[in-house]
This record gives structure tokens, C-alpha cells and sequence, in this order.
């Protein structure tokens, strides 16, 4: 393609694929566009594991990784998860109680959830420790889904030679991180999986593409086929950014149980709340998210603090004993769609196939 994102990385279509899963990432760089890890769950020797693991079969190919970097945040350094707000924590206790979910032994239950915190990041200086181990691998893309990245990040990687981008719901985000020497800008319309603003993708890309040209934006938000990679690229985009669509592979990293509830969903449950991390998040409909906005439910607490409560008093119950009811996984609206299991590679070839087709259909349309 004639296209400067290809260009940029040496790719044969500029397919940017967000995904938790290692085997996505490599799946979608051999198929010639570029995978990115995100690592917002991964502690320190995971992330380690992935990549080595991503660099041994990747072929060489280009690929890149994803933080959590907010601008605004508690930082949960000195925190222990025993000062959780009491009245949040009997909340979700009684919810799971109340559900007939069985409580773990004080002990394991402890152990458990201190196992699971160690994955969880979301403050500037976990994302730079992180960072510290991708800076060992020859990554060629970061990209920070929550705020502009510190300047000093974006000279450090520019260094190595490696592009820096950053996720925006907002015209505004976006000239922050152009402001911030990023290389290339993500508009993310409202339609999209985790957090993501409100506004769509159809009025949001052209607006951001007009906002910092000539700097080269991806479209996210409800891609997932080749007509809507056509419909960002007609609206400026220069590719697409996609994360849902990944879901449905047989690579994907999520389980059987979650996996059949995402191929029964529509696209209404995938519902925007603030009840899983504390920041704005679109995620699978589920008994705790309807929690939350019965009268009486409490405040979500800041980010990343909600994201604690749920991970130490509330999810090592449920994935104990698979309780259907409390499943949930971030998921754009595209879910509704999502009916079917497939390959990372055939995603990327039908996506190719179709807006070849959608090429074909506007030219004779217009003569």
C-alpha cells in the first residue's frame, strides 16, 4: 500500500492489533500487519516471558507494546488492599454472598488476591518498570492507552529507534500527545472495548485527522471487517486500530466460559461503566456491572483502587467456581458481531479481501 504507516514500520497493511495475547500479537505481524501487547495485566516476569517468547516466533517481524500511563491516578504504592474502603468491600462481599457465590478461607483468599495484584498497573511508575524490560527487546511501537507520554519516554524511545503513540477520545488528547513528539495519534471512538470516551468513531477520526495533520492517525472504535478499515481510511486515517475483533480467534487468551458469553452477547451488552477500574470502561454486561447502578450502590472509588476492590474481594471468588452471572471481559460494541470462531489470520484476510471489495464498489460508483 501507499501508505505511510506501512512505510513507518515496514508492513504489508496497517493493521494495528491490540491484544493480551501473545500468540495475537505474533498471529497478526505474520500476517502482515502489526500486533501490540498490551501489559496492563502482566507482572514484571510475565511481560518478560511474553516477549521472549514473542521474539523467538515472530519471524523478525515488527511489533509493538501497550501501557496504562493515566495523567490522573491514585497511587496505590503504600496501599494494602486491608485499606480498602469497608463499605465498598462489604458491598461487593454481600453482592457474591447475596448471589450464593461461596467465600475462600480467609488465608487462600488473601493469598489469591495479593497473586492477582501483582498484575495489576496502571500508576506512571509500574508502566516505567515495565517499560524498563520491553527496552531489552527490539519492540519498534509503544503506545500509552491512558494520557500523553512523558516527553523524557518519548526522546528515550525515538533514541532506539522505536514510535510512540498514544489513545485519544478527544481532539484535545490528541494535540496533547502531538504536543508530546508522539509519531502517530489513535482516535478511538466510543464503540470500543475498555476506556474510550464518548464519542463516535465516524465523527471522531476525521475531527482528530484534521486536528493533527500532517501526523498519521489509526482509527479505533468498531473495527473489525474490511468495510470499516475502507470507512477509516476515507475518513483520513492512515489504518485502524483493533482489539475486539481478536476476541474470537482461536489464539485469543480468554477462556471457554467467557468465550461462549461473548458469542451470545449483543452489541447492547457492551456497556460503558466505571465500576471495573474506576475510569470510564467498556466491558461484557454482567451481574456486577448492573451492581453498580442500582440505587444505593456506592461510588466506583478512583482509578486503580476500583480495580482492586473487584480483583481482591470479588474475582477470585467468581473464577473459582466459574459463576457465569459475574463473567465479564472488555469488549466493544462490535461483540454483537462476534458470533463465530475463526483465525487471526483469516480476521486479517477477510478484512484485506473486503476492502479490496469496498474499493472496487466506490470506484464504480463513482466512475
Amino acid at each position: 500500500m501507499n501508505n505511510r504507516l506501512c512505510e513507518m514500520f515496514g508492513i504489508e497493511a496497517p493493521i494495528f492489533a491490540f491484544s493480551h495475547c501473545r500468540d495475537v500479537v505474533v498471529e497478526v505481524s505474520k500476517a502482515g500487519g502489526l500486533g501490540v501487547l498490551g501489559m496492563a495485566r502482566a507482572h514484571p516476569d510475565r511481560v518478560e516471558e511474553d516477549l521472549r517468547w514473542i521474539d523467538a516466533h515472530i519471524g523478525g517481524r515488527p511489533y509493538g507494546v501497550d501501557i496504562l500511563m493515566p495523567s490522573k491516578y491514585e497511587d496505590v504504592a503504600q496501599v494494602d488492599i486491608d485499606a480498602l474502603p469497608a463499605a465498598h468491600v462489604e458491598f461487593v462481599r454481600k453482592l457474591l454472598d447475596d448471589a450464593g457465590i461461596p467465600r475462600l478461607p480467609p488465608a487462600q483468599a488473601d493469598a489469591a488476591a495479593r497473586e492477582l495484584l501483582k498484575g495489576l498497573h496502571m500508576t506512571p511508575r509500574e508502566s516505567l518498570e515495565m517499560l524498563e524490560i520491553c527496552f531489552r527487546h527490539p519492540i519498534k511501537l509503544i503506545v500509552n492507552a491512558l494520557g500523553s507520554p512523558p516527553r523524557e519516554l518519548v526522546a528515550r524511545a525515538h533514541a532506539q529507534g522505536i514510535k510512540v503513540g498514544a489513545l485519544a477520545g478527544k481532539t484535545e488528547h490528541a494535540l496533547k500527545h502531538q504536543a508530546a513528539g508522539c509519531d502517530l495519534v489513535v482516535a478511538v471512538g466510543t464503540e470500543a472495548a475498555g476506556h474510550t470516551g464518548n464519542i463516535s468513531s465516524m465523527v471522531l477520526w476525521p475531527r482528530i485527522v484534521d486536528a493533527v495533520a500532517p501526523l498519521p492517525v489509526l482509527g479505533g472504535g468498531g473495527v473489525g471487517r474490511g468495510r470499516q478499515v475502507a470507512a477509516a481510511l476515507a475518513l483520513g486515517c492512515e489504518g485502524v486500530w483493533c482489539g475486539s475483533i481478536w476476541l474470537k480467534t482461536l489464539q485469543s487468551e480468554l477462556t471457554p466460559e467467557i468465550r461462549a458469553k461473548l458469542m451470545k452477547a449483543g452489541g447492547d451488552d457492551a456497556v460503558l461503566t466505571r465500576s471495573v477500574t474506576g475510569k470510564q470502561c467498556r466491558t461484557l454486561r454482567n451481574a456486577f456491572t448492573d451492581a453498580w447502578n442500582r440505587p444505593g450502590a456506592p461510588e466506583p472509588l478512583p482509578a486503580p483502587l476500583q480495580n482492586m476492590l473487584w480483583w481482591a474481594h470479588g474475582r477470585t471468588r467468581v473464577e473459582r467456581v466459574k459463576a457465569e452471572e459475574f463473567l465479564t471481559y472488555p469488549v466493544g460494541q462490535l461483540v454483537g458481531d462476534m458470533n463465530e470462531e475463526t483465525s487471526v489470520r483469516q480476521v486479517v484476510q477477510d478484512m484485506l479481501v473486503e476492502l479490496a471489495e469496498a474499493k472496487e464498489r466506490l470506484d464504480t460508483m463513482l466512475g
